[in-house]
């Protein structure tokens, strides 16, 4: 048996269906996609036309970094026409060439760096039509509970439905998890028996094949020729690693683990960092055993410090560790009217890089003129209570917005040899550009819910 033919197998998916006639359009593919789940789709290469080119292009973070051409969004868009054109040529006569990626590295905030692939404009467009396509096949195919990379939701979502699944389901067991390096260690053969299953198109498979060999030039001028991984930073790379992982990790936890198990059992993922939850402690145990072993069948490793078992139960409060997802600490509490309660805060470590992040920003921006300035201030700021303004951690955003206040006033005052403010000079500047303080973003209505 070969591989595709096991892992279809496992997946319950097949290859049953025809080739993709008549309906050309995104919404028809994903018509056709949610109305028969075996269907698999031909034809697809033809649609990387001109119209979806520059409809890709229109897509693109005009502000992001140059690719290893020295080419910007702004030169492409200066003769975007003809850039167009060209590149669509290069696709129809089967000359498009995948250029290297460039690469480079970003502070995760705990002294490590994370690599980021930067590829050419030319190839972020292709890669953002492909990755149109890709998307209207898979959306009607991923798991509810998937929520990292896909339009209409995310990790704030992640966060809200988690906690009501937690605060009104039958669970005492959290398995906690990530996986080590994943964007570096996607098995190539594998994720592209994956793409056949929904996939019937040599030509748009072959060119995912060159965008995950393409060459990598690291800081240091040295080309690298990647064997597995998909460039966290691609246009591509994350619609390929939420496929990866659906049939890696969310088919089997549905068709194998909560129907073999006892009890309720409940995932939760945003791209590589997921958490279960069981009712039962042998369910619980017996998904930790055997998830290194699946992970380890498609090339993938668990982070050993960041994958753990905890008993938390509402019933032993005292005995339940808090766990940390998506940047907040879940722990079981009280509410004002003694009924149990699942609370939220922004977690110590996530609050601490956020800290040291934006230090970083006021010492590079401290000679900003202040017109130009608190705006961008404002900005960060909103941004910050907009993701952690979840009701119950109205503490922790002030926390932050109390460091953030100090950490300004020291760098301000070091614009030059003199002291730029006093304290209540910089209060009244505060006021005049109506710093904004931290709220509560989180529907009313939910609250509701959880307030016994």
């Amino acid at each position: 048996m070969d591989r595709n033919t096991q892992l279809a197998k496992e997946t319950r998916a097949g290859h049953v269906g025809s080739e993709l006639h008549g309906q050309t359009s995104l919404q028809g593919i994903t018509k056709k996609a949610t109305k028969d789940r075996t269907h698999r789709f031909g034809n697809l290469y033809r649609l990387l036309n001109v119209q979806a080119l520059k409809e890709a292009f229109n897509e693109l973070k005009k502000k992001a970094a140059a690719g290893i051409d020295g080419v910007t969004a702004s030169d492409y868009a200066a003769d975007l026409n003809q850039n167009v054109e060209a590149l669509a040529e290069e696709l129809i006569n089967k000359t498009y060439r995948a250029k290297k990626v460039r690469r480079v590295y970003i502070d995760k905030g705990n002294g490590k760096k994370r690599p980021l692939g930067i590829p050419a404009v030319s190839d972020k467009v292709v890669q953002r039509a492909a990755a149109r396509i890709l998307t209207a096949i898979y959306e009607p195919e991923f798991s509810a509970n998937s929520y990292g990379y896909r339009p209409h939701t995310g990790a704030q979502k992640a966060v809200k439905d988690i906690t009501n699944e937690l605060q009104f389901g039958k669970y005492s067991y959290i398995v906690e998890a990530d996986i080590k390096g994943y964007f570096e260690n996607i098995d190539h053969d594998w994720l592209l028996k994956m793409l056949e299953i929904r996939i019937a198109d040599s030509a748009f498979l072959g060119l995912i094949r060159k965008w995950l060999k393409a060459g990598i030039m690291d800081i240091d001028g040295k080309v690298k020729h990647p064997v597995t991984g998909s460039p966290q930073g691609g246009i591509i790379s994350p619609i390929l690693a939420n496929i990866y992982l659906h049939y890696a990790l969310d088919l089997w936890f549905e068709k194998r683990i909560k129907s073999q198990g006892e009890g309720e059992a409940y995932l939760c993922r945003y791209a590589d960092d997921f958490i279960c939850a069981f009712r039962y402690k042998r369910d619980a145990q017996r998904f930790y055993r055997e998830l290194t072993e699946r992970l380890g069948k498609f090339g993938l490793e668990l982070s050993a410090e960041k994958t753990n078992l905890i008993n938390f139960s509402r019933f032993r409060k005292e005995d339940s560790p808090a766990f940390e997802f998506l940047g907040f600490e879940f722990r079981w509490g009280v509410s004002r009217k003694g009924k149990d309660l699942l609370k939220r805060r922004t977690s110590r470590s996530k609050l601490r890089k956020s800290i040291v992040a934006y230090t970083l920003w006021c010492r590079e921006n401290r000679d900003t003129r202040l017109r130009r300035l608190f705006p961008k201030l404002n900005a960060k700021l909103q941004g910050y209570y907009n993701y952690f303004g979840l009701i119950g951690n109205y503490t922790s955003l002030w926390d932050f917005h109390t460091q953030a206040i100090r950490i300004l006033y020291k760098w301000l005052n070091r614009r030059s040899q003199r002291r730029s403010f006093n304290q209540s000079a910089f209060t009244a500047c505060l006021g005049r550009y109506s710093v904004v303080k931290p709220r509560i973003v989180e529907s009313r209505y939910i609250q509701l819910q959880f307030d016994f």
